[in-house]
């Protein structure tokens, strides 16, 4: 008997393409029961965010129409990430193997197929690798390659060109459930689980409908997030800064002693005016790197909910 294959799909304000990756989503796991890939309890699940339009109720009805098609919904928007969790947390309850994906259709719905050839290998873990950025601006392309490489410099433990498309068994996601932070980067938790591991390449699409979810601003957020999630290097970072500051701090006073010895006492203001303003914002800049962690810890021991879940929609 083949093992069960559910979906997960976070969704916030998708109606303009939920339609659609529905159809093409039910027409995979239709063709994969049929060649005997996936079981026929295999489900397509939908979580919706906490949308303000009428994303739920499309998953409802689809629902409704076909038990396929399965659906959660948070009480309120908690984020992509914790949309994601939610969703795999509970199909981790039905499921053998979830794979994550956008609901945009960007993602590569054929590479799917590879994804569970790979799990039937022996892999618990399947990461989806994008081949190349040509859909991207250049703008996007270059922060994003950035990015990456600021991460791996900074200690984060992520897959280069990877984002949500990914393949975990159940093993991994009961793993995956023993990380309880509440700053949420999952592209960084998942490698941590450590489990036997390999990447499936696919080529990206342009988003079939609607509007990005991540603009510039969410998405420096993110990648912030990130790195101050996985690394205190930001801080040591700063803490090298001051100490060479200091270095040089002791070469000017011996610089200063120096000309008062010779008698040069004229002079010197705007270089002392530069070394206040460089010196105030080395600090200021200190206290925000240090206020940031600070910040992630008082999240954390409050211990929240990352996200509460109001309605599931599922048929086995």
């Amino acid at each position: 008997m083949k093992d069960i294959l559910y979906l997960v799909i976070p969704c916030y304000n998708e109606e303009a393409v939920l339609h659609e990756t529905a159809k093409r989503l039910k027409e995979k796991i239709s063709t994969m029961v049929s060649e005997g890939m996936i079981s026929i309890k295999s489900r397509i699940m939908f979580v919706n965010d906490g949308s303000k339009d009428d994303t739920w109720n499309i998953i409802q009805e689809l629902h409704e129409k076909d038990s396929v098609f399965s659906g959660v919904s948070l009480s309120r928007n908690r984020g992509h990430q914790n949309a994601l969790l939610a969703g795999l947390m509970t199909a981790k309850e039905y499921a053998d193997m979830v794979i994550s994906l956008d609901a945009d259709l960007q993602d590569d719905i054929n590479a799917i197929d590879q994804f569970v050839e790979k799990y039937y290998e022996g892999y618990d873990i399947v990461y989806g690798v994008r081949n190349k950025r040509e859909t991207d601006t250049f703008f996007k392309r270059n922060t994003a390659l950035a990015f990456y490489k600021f991460q791996a410099l900074m200690g984060v433990d992520a897959v280069y060109n990877h984002a949500d498309y990914r393949l975990m068994s159940k093993r991994a996601l009961e793993g995956l459930e023993g990380f309880k932070e509440v700053n949420l980067f999952l592209r960084g938790i998942v490698p941590l689980i450590g489990y036997k591991y390999t990447t499936v390449t696919y080529d990206r699409n342009e988003r079939f409908a609607g509007e990005s979810k991540y603009p510039l601003k969410k998405m420096l957020a993110f990648a912030w997030d990130g790195i101050t999630s996985f690394s205190i290097k930001p801080i040591r970072f700063v803490t090298m800064t001051g100490f060479l500051i200091f270095l040089g701090s002791i070469l000017v006073i011996i610089y200063s002693f120096i000309r008062k010895a010779l008698g040069f006492t004229v002079g010197g203001w705007a270089f002392l005016s530069c070394s206040i303003w460089l010196l105030g914002g080395i600090e200021l800049l200190g206290l925000g790197v240090v206020g940031e962690y600070i910040g992630k810890i008082y999240n954390e021991t409050k211990q929240r909910p990352r996200y509460i879940i109001s309605d599931v929609l599922n048929t086995q």
